[in-house]
Parts: structure tokens; C-alpha cells; sequence
């Protein structure tokens, strides 16, 4: 209860740095819905009520956080093409059966396709985007309207525009660049000046009223009409009895045609796409880096768009762009999307004619500023601190969206990951034969921890089976994800496991990564891709987290840390337990010369040929004295409770029948081992944590379960085995 009164509590602390994000962005909404809406041959007032109607019902049953819906730039060919084909009263109708589509395709959770976007061909996508919108606006920005085929070619127009400004001789042209420049340099420098009071008021709303202080000055000062050309001015909006007035009547007199469901099929496609992109790439610009519900926000949209299609709007989706500005104002949680709804029908009802005192050159300066965010040199340097390898990923993908287009790009980008996963490992196979099983092993242990061990590889390929079972899980639960016995994991992996980490560390609980030690990575990154080294190769400097927190463990006990992989495991040979195991190479070794104690990770493998299974663990070992008699105790359970049925006796240890209850000893002497089971010795077995403990002629083997051990249970372990060989020292 107390959770949901702090989270309501926060919300409503939020709902001013919100409301004033929603204005801003429907600022930006207001003449880009206007633009889109022309674009596509429908009458302009329709992309605004497309973002009025997205904003409302998104906001409401949606599953994001802080995106922001609206009408999309890459639906504008589509639109044109049914409103070419179909007319535009059927054209309605065509967008009402995609939103009704899309409701369906959300309650078959096609939400989950989303887990499909390797990370760093959504972050290619997140910079051509960026870059796309500072193209297109940036001339818009200085005065100079022009139109090019793609992205790239706006980029390439930047100079020449620049030139342009300087050989303006229409003042009004003049006015409205500079209005663009001063907005731009505003945005850049605002954040620089430490005044508490200035600091007030944003940067946008200062281009707002700045920008309608100009236009009152000229009116009513200086009386003459506003210097900056009426091109480049907001344009007029309907009122709001016009607009009702013209609500059209959607025709469904086409619905058997195939050229009426071929636009509704291409309108689904590419809303849904676009939308599933979106979503994923906001998610990532959200500073609480929260998990949208993908399924809940498509369902969402569907909803939206049939809403829209009836009021004569387009159809929703989620837009990257506005979603951008919405973070960088201050945007925390979905108000901001209703609030930029609920501005704009504000704007329409009451301050229409304000509005066209806003030069677009001004709120293009804001577009401007976010698309350079999104595409900023410290986005590039950032993925390639991450690995080279993801820098080939990064621009494959945002050059093909550049040239081509947003699917055409993230296809790009999802080709070459691929590729370059497969030539990471040297092995095509890896992929081939493991993609449809399932790789994921989950079981809740003795204590109420979490356990997932993940075989053969995880990628953006198969992620999301992962993600499910981490999403199934309390999150104030302890997890041990196990990557030990896992040939491959890729950035996206590594990059959402860093999320679900910070999830549940916030809600109280904890994840904990193991196996990674013996994956081998070029990069210092945390999130780099990792493969499996062979034997021979050191494993590199850069250590994982769990090698770095292995190495204070060993500080703090005395002994000294050795990460490689070697083979020399002669000191196992006599332990029972390995009679029927190959011991392949112990690695992570804390130990010291001289000193009794050895705890390390090791892989062994049971069985051969199709029965062989790798295993890979934490152990302990404590060299003792030789008389020390040879042993096994473990849990008493269903297994040894039949190891009796076949002979092999139980020894009681006379006056504790309780731990010859909760224990199974056995060995060949027994005179000896009862003799070594003193009264202190069984009451610390009896009031410890259970562990598999044997010795052979001259050593203990000491563990707890078949997997690689977190760094608490490393340090529980290497505590129980200091007490332990203090009591059999004093017998």
C-alpha cells in the first residue's frame, strides 16, 4: 500500500514538469500535425485531431511511459496513395479497419516483436531519425523551404542553405532566420546560465513568449504588421464549430475491393512497424528507464485510430520525434502525452489566433536542437566504447534509414547484426541449431531465489524467451542469472540484463550475474558482446564485475586471485564425487602458496558422445591433515534415503538424532568418522547452511550447488570453510 500511495504521491509531484512538457510538445504537435495532414492530401485540421485523439486514449490505456502519439511521418505516402486511390471519405474507413486490426494484433501480443531490435540498430535508427528531423527542420529553421527525395539529401542541402541566408534580399525572409538562429542558440545555451530565477522557465517557453512579445511590439507599438513572412508564420486554424461541422462520414462502400484492403494492410503494416520502433527506441531515451507494455500500447493505438478514423483524423502512432521533446522538457509519465492532447484543443477552442504569432522557424529551432541530441558525436562514441563491431551495426542501420527508410533501415541493421554475430563466433551453427530450443532453465531454490541458467546462446535472436521468465518473476526477488554454460551474448542482452538489474534494485530485489567470466570480450564496455574463448587465451584485462568483485573477496581473506583457465586438477582426483566426472579446467582461483585454502570455478562434464553435459560450479577445497577419515555428507534427501535402500549405511552419530535425521554421512571407517563428529563439530553442520562436503586423504571438497556461485555465496562459502577447518584442526 505504501508503494502505491509513494508512486501516486509521485505522479502528482510530476504533473507540473509534465503539463509543462505536454505544452511544449503540442507546440511542436501543432504545425507538424498540420504539415502531415497536407502532405498527405487530407484537410490539415485532420492531423490534429489525430494527435488530440492519440494523446487522450494512449494516455489513458496505454502501457508506455513517456511517448507521445500522433500522426507519423513514415504514413504520409501511404495516406496520400488511398486518398489517391480510394477517395477520402473511404480512405476513413480504410483507417478505421487498420486500427481495428491493429486491436487485434495487440491481444496476440505482437507487442513481443519488439524484443526482436538488436540495441544497437535501434540506437542507428534513434541517430537517423535525429538526423532526418535536423535536416528537414533546419531549413525550415532559416527561412529556405525546400524538398528532397531522403534524409541524406536534406544533409547534404545544409551548406548551401547557409549560403542562401546571406543572399536574402526579402527582409521578411531575414526576420524569420533570425527568429530561427536566436531560438537554436537559446536551446544551446539557456542550460549555461545559473540564474535561479531565469532557470524558472524553460527554454522553450521562453522562444513562445518571446516570439508573441515580437508579434504584440510590432502590432501594438510600433503598428505595423508583423516583419516575418506569413510563410513561415503558424498557419490559421479552424474553429472549433467548424471543425465539428466537418466531420465527414466515413465510406465502407469500398470494403470488397481488393484495392481498399490492400491500403488497409499497407496502413496496418506500417503503423504497427513504426509504432513498434518508436516505442522501443523512446523506451531508451526514458532517464528512469522503465519497460513499456508493448501489447497495451498497440491495443491502445488500435483503439485511437478507430477513434480518429470516425472524427476524420489519421491514424495514431507512436512518434519518436515529439516523444523526444518530451523527454528533454521534463516529461515523466503519460499526463504529458494527455496534456499535449489537451493543449491543443485549448489552442483550437481558445488562442487559435495567438498561435499565428509563433514563427514555425522558431519551433523548428526546437526540432532542430532534439534531432542533434539524438544524433550527437557522443552517441557515436558511446557505441564504440561498447565494441567496433557495433559501430558497423550503428551506421548500417542509419544510413539505409537515411537513404531508404525507417523498415528498410532497421532491416539493415537486424542483416548485419547477424552477420556479424556469426563471424564473432566463427560458427553459423551455433545459431542454426540452437534458435528454436529452448535455452532458458528456471527453478526457484530452498531460500526463495531465483534461478535461470541459459545454454547455447543468447541474442536479440532469442532474447525474449529470457525476458519472459524475468518478467515472471516478484521484482523483489533474488535472481542468479548463469551464463556459464552460454557460447554467445550479445549487446542487447547485456544491455537489457543492466535494466532488469536497475528494475529490481529499485523494487528491492536483486539480480545477480555469474558465467560470464568465461566469455571473452575485445571492449572494457559492460553491455559489450561476449563469446567463448578457447582454452589457451587469457582471459583480457577487461574483467567482468563478478572477476573484480572476486578479486576484492580474495583481499579480504588473504589470498590472491587468478583468473586463467588451467588445467593442472591433480588435487581432485581422489574426491568421490569425481570419479565419474572429467574435470576440463578450473578458473577464477583464490588461493595462496602455502595455504589450505582453494576455492575456484570449474567445468566438468558427465557422460559422452550425446549424454555428454558440460557443468560448470564453485568449489572450495581445504588441504588438512592427513588424519582427517575419508567421507560424504550431504542434505538428507529422497536420493540418499535410496542410497540406503542399496546398502550404503547411514552413520548415526550417537546423542544427535536430529542432525543423523537432516544429514546422510557414510564412509568406510566409521569408527574414524564418529570419532572426528564431535559435539562441536555436528552442532555447527547443524546450525550452518547445507553444503556437499567429502574429503579425500588429504583434503576437503566443500559446495553447495551446481552452478556458479554469486559473490555472496562465494564469500558464505569461503566463511563456512575458515570455521569448518578450525573445528577438525582442534580434533
Amino acid at each position: 500500500m505504501r508503494t502505491k500511495e509513494n508512486s501516486f504521491v509521485g505522479f502528482i509531484k510530476a504533473l507540473p514538469k509534465n503539463m509543462f512538457s505536454g505544452l511544449v510538445v503540442s507546440l511542436i504537435a501543432l504545425p507538424l500535425g498540420l504539415g502531415l495532414a497536407m502532405a498527405s492530401e487530407a484537410p490539415p485540421i485532420a492531423g490534429v485531431i489525430t494527435a488530440i485523439v492519440g494523446g487522450v486514449i494512449v494516455s489513458i490505456l496505454g502501457g508506455s511511459f513517456v511517448t507521445i502519439s500522433g500522426p507519423g511521418n513514415g504514413l504520409v505516402g501511404v495516406v496520400l496513395v488511398a486518398i489517391t486511390t480510394l477517395g477520402l471519405t473511404a480512405t476513413y474507413a480504410a483507417i478505421i479497419c487498420s486500427g481495428i486490426i491493429l486491436v487485434i494484433l495487440g491481444f496476440l501480443r505482437l507487442g513481443k516483436l519488439a524484443d526482436y531490435f538488436p540495441s544497437s540498430a535501434i540506437q542507428g535508427m534513434l541517430a537517423a531519425i535525429g538526423l532526418i528531423i535536423l535536416g528537414k527542420q533546419f531549413h525550415i529553421m532559416l527561412g529556405n523551404k525546400i524538398v528532397r527525395d531522403s534524409g541524406i539529401d536534406y544533409l547534404l542541402e545544409i551548406p548551401n542553405t547557409i549560403i542562401t541566408v546571406f543572399q536574402f534580399e526579402d527582409k521578411s525572409l531575414i526576420y524569420a532566420a533570425v527568429a530561427g538562429i536566436l531560438s537554436l542558440a537559446i536551446m544551446v545555451f539557456y542550460s549555461k546560465i545559473r540564474n535561479k530565477y531565469l532557470q524558472l522557465i524553460p527554454a522553450p517557453m521562453w522562444i513562445v513568449i518571446l516570439s508573441v512579445g515580437f508579434s504584440y511590439y510590432y502590432e501594438l507599438i510600433l503598428k505595423t504588421p508583423n516583419p516575418i513572412s506569413s510563410a513561415y508564420m503558424i498557419p490559421g486554424i479552424p474553429n472549433i464549430q467548424e471543425i465539428i461541422t466537418d466531420i465527414p462520414t466515413p465510406n465502407f462502400e469500398m470494403v470488397g475491393t481488393l484495392s481498399f484492403w490492400s491500403s488497409v494492410i499497407a496502413l496496418t503494416l506500417i503503423a504497427s512497424i513504426e509504432s513498434l520502433l518508436s516505442i522501443k527506441a523512446v523506451d531508451k531515451l526514458d532517464v528512469r528507464k522503465r519497460r513499456s507494455n508493448v501489447n497495451k500500447d498497440i491495443k491502445a493505438l488500435g483503439l485511437a485510430t478507430v477513434v480518429s478514423g470516425f472524427l476524420g483524423g489519421l491514424n495514431v502512432v507512436t512518434v519518436i520525434a515529439r516523444s523526444s521533446v518530451n523527454v528533454n522538457n521534463g516529461g515523466s509519465n503519460r499526463s504529458s502525452n494527455l496534456f499535449h492532447a489537451l493543449f491543443l484543443v485549448v489552442f483550437i477552442v481558445l488562442f487559435s489566433k495567438e498561435l499565428t504569432r509563433i514563427p514555425l522557424t522558431a519551433l523548428m529551432a526546437i526540432l532542430v536542437y532534439t534531432g542533434y541530441k539524438l544524433a550527437s558525436p557522443d552517441v557515436v562514441r558511446r557505441i564504440f566504447t561498447i565494441g567496433k563491431e557495433q559501430l558497423i551495426i550503428f551506421f548500417a542501420t542509419l544510413f539505409v534509414t537515411l537513404k531508404v527508410g525507417l523498415i528498410s533501415g532497421i532491416v539493415a541493421g537486424l542483416i548485419a547484426t547477424f552477420i556479424i554475430h556469426i563471424v564473432v563466433t566463427k560458427s553459423l551453427s551455433l545459431f542454426i541449431k540452437n534458435i528454436l530450443k529452448p535455452n532458458v532453465l528456471m527453478f526457484k531454490e530452498e531460500d526463495g531465489s531465483y534461478f535461470l541458467s541459459i545454454k547455447h546462446f543468447c541474442s536479440f535472436l532469442n532474447f525474449n524467451i529470457l525476458k519472459n521468465k524475468l518478467e515472471a518473476i516478484p521484482e523483489q526477488s533474488d535472481v542468479i542469472v548463469d551464463f556459464s554454460l552460454c557460447g554467445f551474448v550479445d549487446h542487447s542482452v547485456m544491455e537489457n540484463i543492466h535494466d532488469y538489474q536497475e528494475l529490481f534494485h529499485k523494487k528491492g530485489g536483486n539480480i545477480g550475474v555469474i558465467g560470464l567470466d568465461i566469455l571473452g570480450t575485445k571492449s572494457e564496455h559492460p553491455f559489450a558482446l561476449r563469446r567463448l574463448l578457447p582454452l589457451q587465451n587469457i582471459i583480457p584485462d577487461n574483467k567482468t564485475k563478478r572477476q573484480n568483485n572476486l578479486e576484492l573477496v580474495a583481499a579480504d581473506f588473504k589470498l590472491t586471485y587468478d583468473p586463467l583457465k588451467r588445467r593442472n586438477t591433480v588435487f581432485l582426483e581422489n574426491f568421490i564425487y569425481f570419479k565419474t566426472k572429467k574435470v576440463e579446467h578450473v578458473f577464477n582461483q583464490l588461493s595462496r602458496k602455502n595455504d589450505p585454502y582453494r576455492l575456484f570455478d570449474i567445468t566438468f562434464s558427465e557422460g559422452e558422445f550425446i549424454a555428454k553435459e558440460v557443468v560448470r560450479s564453485t568449489m572450495l577445497y581445504i588441504k588438512t591433515s592427513p588424519n582427517v577419515p575419508v567421507f560424504t555428507l550431504d542434505r538428507e534427501g529422497l536420493l540418499e534415503r535410496f542410497y540406503t535402500l542399496a546398502g550404503y549405511r547411514d552413520i548415526e552419530i550417537k546423542n544427535h538424532a536430529d542432525f543423523s535425521k537432516r544429514f546422510y554421512l557414510r564412509g568406510e571407517n566409521a569408527q574414524e568418522i564418529r570419532s572426528l563428529f564431535t559435539d562441536e563439530l555436528v552442532r555447527f553442520f547443524e546450525s550452518n547452511a547445507y553444503y556437499h562436503i567429502e574429503s579425500s586423504k588429504d583434503g576437503l571438497l566443500i559446495f553447495n550447488k551446481e552452478r556458479i556461485a554469486s559473490i555472496k555465496e562465494i564469500k558464505a562459502l569461503l566463511d563456512f570453510g575458515v570455521r569448518l577447518n578450525a573445528i577438525i584442526n582442534k580434533v
